[in-house]
């Protein structure tokens, strides 16, 4: 098993923000992370990449722990986030973002390669390369927060509303993106509040209510299971 969650528990204060959650990510697989606002979803993958501290429990990754180690730590290993709302660095160019995910690697080789492959998903980043982030459109920052995560060689790939306030059609062109880049080899962990499209894109869902497990299995299961349906599916 590539990741492990096994009850992981994380408090503000005296508040619980999760409670008692595991969750496993096969090598290989996409899995996605449903549920309402507030429901704990961002605050488990922030908890997975070491920005939060566990008050019980513990995350285990290819096998070895990572509750407790710093962000820097856990991005070495292999584990890449991109944060809900993107948060490009706006006073650099697009290049710059991208050479910013890349700075605790020494194989200059690698990271011209995976560069080029950053610029194969996203043509319009190439085109773009010595704008500043800041005069992107929401769409094209969203692929180079993407990118930018792409560019750590990620062993695993965590990604936090990558849709949220994108028009229709870019929302299908992040859907097209995700299945490339987990056909490509490399997993992924979606949280989305689009539940419909987070289904379509998985092999395994979770569902979080009040910061806990409420229900997972197959996400083709979960998208036929009538609570799903009538809580996150709106039919």
């Amino acid at each position: 098993m590539l990741l492990e969650v096994r009850n992981a528990t994380v408090h503000y204060r005296k508040v619980a923000a999760l409670r008692g959650v595991s969750m496993d990510v096969p090598d290989g697989a996409v899995v996605t992370i449903i549920g309402a606002n507030g429901a704990g979803k961002s605050t488990l993958l922030r908890a997975i990449s070491g920005l939060e501290s566990l008050s019980a429990g513990e995350i285990r990754f290819g096998g070895g722990r990572i509750d407790g180690a710093p962000p820097e730590a856990v991005v070495a290993l292999g584990v890449a986030q991109v944060p809900e709302g993107r948060r490009v660095f706006p006073d650099l160019t697009v290049l710059e973002n991208l050479n910013t995910g890349a700075y605790l690697r020494r194989d200059r080789e690698g990271v011209a390669r995976d560069l080029d492959g950053v610029f194969e998903h996203f043509p319009r980043l190439k085109e773009r390369r010595r704008q500043w982030a800041k005069t992107l459109s929401g769409g094209e920052q969203q692929m180079l927060a993407i990118g930018r995560a792409l560019m750590s060689n990620p062993k695993l790939l965590l990604l936090d509303e990558p849709t949220i306030g994108l028009s229709p059609v870019l929302v299908q062109e992040m859907a097209r993106i995700i299945r490339e880049i987990h056909e490509r080899g490399v997993p992924v962990v979606l949280v989305e509040q689009n539940a419909e499209l987070a289904l379509q894109l998985a092999d395994y869902a979770y569902v979080l209510e009040i910061g806990s497990v409420a229900l997972h299995g197959p996400a083709a299961d979960l998208h036929e299971n009538e609570h799903v349906r009538r809580a996150y599916l709106g039919t």
